[in-house]
């Protein structure tokens, strides 16, 4: 529905308006004057109509599991934490003239989320987690994508759920692998 919206407003359905990335997506200059709003938005905005797809790819994958193993509030907390860290990071580490949109970093912090969840509830070593994270992380490094957001959702998801394994002890009859 937000892409709808940005094409219509942008007058582009392929691509995304400059303006309107400047206005919704993560400009750092002006998160740090006030605009404060695109910590949050700028992970429902998408630059191009491949960006959406893909991100909702991934989403569809991730974000199936994550509603098997987590409740409606943790699945949302870890969902919205993991964006914003990945904004926060790409706030503090990159360029002041950084302009960033997408939802990678909440998609990777939902994967981080499950896979650290599985490995802890089932008694697995967490290493796995880690080394599925890492690599998952390195395939997806390339020209254009904001690897600071896609590296601080992951590291969000994957406190989060190690905390809500450690949090609770359930009895698994299948075994879950991801």
């Amino acid at each position: 529905m937000v892409y709808a919206y940005t094409s219509v407003v942008g007058g582009n359905f392929l691509e995304t308006d400059y303006e309107v990335l400047l206005r919704w997506g993560q400009f750092n200059s002006f998160v740090i004057k006030g605009w404060y709003w695109q910590l949050l938005t700028s992970i429902f905005v998408h630059v191009d109509v491949i960006h959406l797809f893909g991100n909702m790819f991934f989403l569809l994958i991730f974000g199936f599991r994550a509603e098997e193993l987590f409740s409606t509030e943790e699945f949302l907390l870890v969902y919205f934490l993991s964006g914003l860290c990945g904004n926060l990071l790409t706030l503090l580490l990159m360029h002041p003239l950084t302009l960033s949109a997408g939802a990678s970093g909440a998609i990777f912090g939902t994967f981080g989320a499950c896979v650290i969840y599985l490995r802890k509830t089932l008694g697995q070593s967490i290493m796995s987690a880690l080394v599925y994270s890492f690599f998952l992380l390195m395939m997806n490094a390339g020209m254009g994508v904001n690897i600071l957001a896609h590296f601080g959702g992951l590291a969000a998801g994957l406190i989060i759920g190690y905390a809500l394994a450690k949090s609770r002890k359930i009895s698994v009859d299948t075994e879950y692998t991801m």
